[in-house]
């Protein structure tokens, strides 16, 4: 093994930045890879160094193993990290980096291979006494539910349930479309899907020396699409299941010794409320919810990574944990409308760090776009006990400014604040049961007060002449104020005492940027940002966003009654109608790729397809009109080639 110097992460965002944190602090010089549409990416300008990837797509980028070791040749590094997704549980790609004579940041080549494959894993950890839930070859309506899984990827892409077996061979199709999207292998299987279980895993981390650490488990039981939201150490069901920690363990460390592995890796198990598991996976890379395991353990798993990478050898034990650590996954999506993903500029980006720490790949400025994951930032906090670390956690979210994009920064703020999550009382259909999808902030006619009154600030102080009046301001009283603000018709009359013609409202100050308003003799604060056709207001118990309307819209702008508009922008990748179908309301009409998941566009009615202007292969712009239905209710004559 030889010492490390220079170092190329194989990765984009958030984790790319992480890795770079950890090399500078070992005094490593580092090499970031960008895709064009990564070239204003903070990852980017906080490299040494950095080589593009010509294009934009994951296929034609970062999923380019030539590309990606001719980058780290021609940058002169001598060792590849791959971070998370991608290509790194690729064997190819592992044996590329080594073949070019570079140092490769994880587990053999053959090791990757062997437990890579989902499929191939569960027979090697069985054989080591691991329990397994059995593969289904061929399922049939007694097997149902079944899961169906990408045998090479992970964070939910390629994973459908299917409960009717009608819906498996397209169910199949779908998963077989984002596996190949994500991770360049379209191999997919299926497995009995459990309604409801707890989600475990344990991290371990192996030298080439023959010592291997279970170093603490994590729980990830709160899901979303089959994608982790919220994970945990330790467990709240291991902390309270008599023997089950030392069980997993033992289980982890037999899956780790059946294939020799060394580095960091991830073994994870379904678990149900007595205690038992299932092994389901092993992921041969680091986590995204890594920094759980840190906090409690005191460890920097990257920089243990590199150490076995150059030969170090490990303590005979990892050190104990201690305390609570909780992290959330910030995302760009809508969970109030199927977790829609969201497009955009973060007009503001700022997350409270006192005590808690935050790993994001964006900044104030940032574009959200497509190409890639929805995640935001992993925002996490650390306490002496899980309550504290989940009010910690919470209230530093509450207090996050969020400007541009719609996230699920509230519906986390609702999962740590609620009374069974606080009794560790949670499992994968724990967002099923409950629907946390509310806003925080509910006194909407106030924050919409204070958007017009800000608004109100801001003309007066780019005023000509008399600018010190305050807007509206009459020497005999004449009309209220009125101001459109989202959907609240805004009135107010001010008066000199601070009035606002509002029972219990007044007015203390507003500035551009700052309204304060009393109510009821009880002073609150709100804090305005604008963007073109936007005002955000923030406030101690919650944020929103108000749409701004034009004064003078374009008409041009209307479209057809009927009309599907795309709600992000994407790529069409199949059509599954044609002008002149009659259809049904719900029958999907077409799939539109976005952040690497197929999201179906189904008719709103039933009807006849009127208009259907894209095709397979389109890129789409947000509010592009993708068809047209016509409501059969209202249909007159019939459509041409109907």
């Amino acid at each position: 093994m030889h010492p490390i110097a220079r170092v190329l992460v194989a990765n984009r965002g958030e984790i790319a930045r992480r890795v770079f944190r950890t090399a500078r602090a070992l005094g490593l010089t580092t090499v970031a890879v960008y895709s064009d549409a990564d070239a204003d990416s903070p990852h980017v300008a906080e490299a040494d160094s950095a080589v593009r990837l010509p294009g934009s797509a994951p296929v034609d980028t970062y999923l380019r193993a030539d590309l990606l070791v001719q980058a780290a040749v021609d940058a002169g590094a001598d060792a590849v990290h791959p971070g998370y997704g991608f290509l790194s549980e690729n064997a190819a790609f592992a044996r590329a980096v080594l073949d070019a004579g570079l140092t490769w940041i994880g587990p053999a080549p053959e090791v990757i291979e062997q437990m890579g494959s989902k499929i191939e894993s569960k027979r090697l950890v069985a054989a080591a006494g691991v329990p397994v839930l059995s593969e289904v070859d061929e399922p049939t309506a007694a097997d149902l539910p079944v899961l169906v899984k990408a045998s090479a990827g992970g964070g939910g892409r390629g994973m459908r349930v299917v409960r009717d077996l009608a819906d498996l061979a397209g169910e199949l199709e779908t998963a077989r479309s984002e596996a190949l999207s994500a991770f360049g292998d379209a191999t997919v299987f299926c497995e009995p899907y459990l309604e409801t279980g707890r989600h475990i895993e344990v991290q371990i981390m192996a030298d080439r020396h023959g010592t291997v650490w279970a170093v603490g488990e994590r729980e990830c039981s709160i899901q979303r699409r089959h994608q982790k939201v919220v994970e945990e150490a330790p467990s709240p069901l291991v902390d309270r299941t008599e023997g089950m920690r030392d069980r997993l363990f033992a289980a982890a460390k037999a899956a780790a010794g059946a294939v020799g592995y060394t580095g960091a890796g991830t073994v994870e198990f379904l678990a149900d409320e007595t205690g038992r598991f299932y092994f389901l996976e092993m992921n041969t890379r680091l986590q995204v919810e890594h920094p759980v395991t840190e906090l409690t353990t005191g460890l920097d798993l990257v920089a243990l990574q590199f150490g076995v990478a150059e030969g170090a050898r490990l303590p005979a034990e990892p050190p104990p944990s201690r305390g609570h650590a909780i992290e959330v996954r910030l995302y760009a999506e809508d969970p109030a409308n199927d977790w829609r993903p969201q497009t955009g500029t973060l007009h503001r980006f700022e997350i409270p760090t006192e005590g808690i720490r935050v790993d994001s790949g964006v900044e104030t400025g940032s574009m959200v776009g497509v190409r890639y994951d929805p995640m935001l930032a992993k925002v996490i906090a650390w306490a002496v006990d899980r309550s504290t670390a989940a009010r910690v956690l919470a209230g530093a979210l509450t207090r996050s400014r969020i400007h541009g994009v719609r996230t699920n920064r509230d519906l986390l703020v609702r999962v740590l604040r609620h009374p069974d999550f606080l009794a560790g009382d949670t499992d994968t259909a724990f967002l099923t049961r409950h629907d946390l999808t509310a806003p925080l902030l509910t006194a909407e006619p106030l924050a919409a007060l204070a958007a017009a009154l800000a608004d109100a600030a801001t003309n007066r102080a780019a005023a000509r002449v008399l600018g010190r009046l305050p807007s509206g301001w009459r020497n005999v009283v004449s009309q209220p104020q009125a101001k459109l603000i989202g959907d609240h018709t805004v009135r107010y009359r001010l008066g000199r005492d601070g009035s606002l013609g509002i029972d219990g409202v007044h007015l203390v100050e507003a500035t551009p940027d700052l309204v304060r308003l009393a109510v009821n003799g009880v002073v609150h604060r709100f804090e305005v940002g604008r963007a073109p056709g936007w005002s955000f207001v923030d406030t101690m118990v919650g944020s929103i966003a108000f749409e701004v309307p034009e004064r003078f819209p374009d008409p041009a702008a209307r479209v057809a009654a009927g009309s599907l508009l795309a709600p992000m922008p994407g790529t069409v990748v199949r059509v599954a109608a044609a002008v002149g179908d009659r259809v049904d309301a719900g029958q999907v009409l077409l799939w539109l790729e976005a952040m690497k998941m197929e999201h179906r566009v189904v008719a709103p009615v039933a009807g006849v397809v009127a208009e259907l202007p894209v095709a397979a292969g389109d890129q789409v712009d947000v509010g592009r009109v993708l068809a047209v239905v016509r409501d059969e209710s209202v249909l007159g004559e019939p459509v041409e080639g109907s």
